[in-house]
C-alpha cells in the first residue's frame, strides 16, 4: 500500500538525518563508558518515573524531582553528557514535529 511505503520512506529519512545520527553516534560513545552508562541510566529511570506519575495524574514526588533536578545538574556539568541531552532534545523536537504533521493530516476525523 502506499501510505506504508511512504511510512517506511520517512523512518528511512528519519534514520539518514542528522538529529538521529548525531543522537545515535553520541549515545554510542557514552553507552561504551560504564561510568557514563550508569549515570544516564540512574537519570533516565527516575525521570522515567516522574513522567508516568505526571501522566498519571499522581502528585509528584518532591524527593524524586529533587534529586533529579540535583543529578541533572551534575550530568550537565561533564560536556559529553550535555551534548548528549542536547542532541537529545533535538532529536525528540524533530519526531515530535513529524508527529504533528501527521496529526494535522487527520485532524478532521479526531
Amino acid at each position: 500500500m502506499y501510505v506504508y511505503d511512504e511510512a517506511n520512506n520517512l523512518a528511512k529519512a528519519i534514520q539518514e538525518s542528522k538529529e538521529y545520527k548525531e543522537y545515535k553516534s553520541v549515545k554510542e560513545e557514552l553507552q561504551a563508558i560504564p561510568e557514563m552508562k550508569t549515570k544516564i541510566d540512574e537519570f533516565e529511570k527516575i525521570r522515567y518515573d516522574v513522567q508516568v506519575m505526571s501522566f498519571q495524574g499522581e502528585k509528584q514526588d518532591e524527593a524524586k524531582m529533587k534529586k533529579l533536578q540535583e543529578m541533572y545538574d551534575i550530568l550537565m556539568k561533564d560536556p559529553k553528557i550535555k551534548e548528549y541531552f542536547d542532541i537529545e532534545v533535538r532529536f525528540n523536537i524533530m519526531l515530535a514535529d513529524v508527529n504533528k504533521i501527521i496529526s494535522e493530516s487527520v485532524k478532521d476525523l479526531l
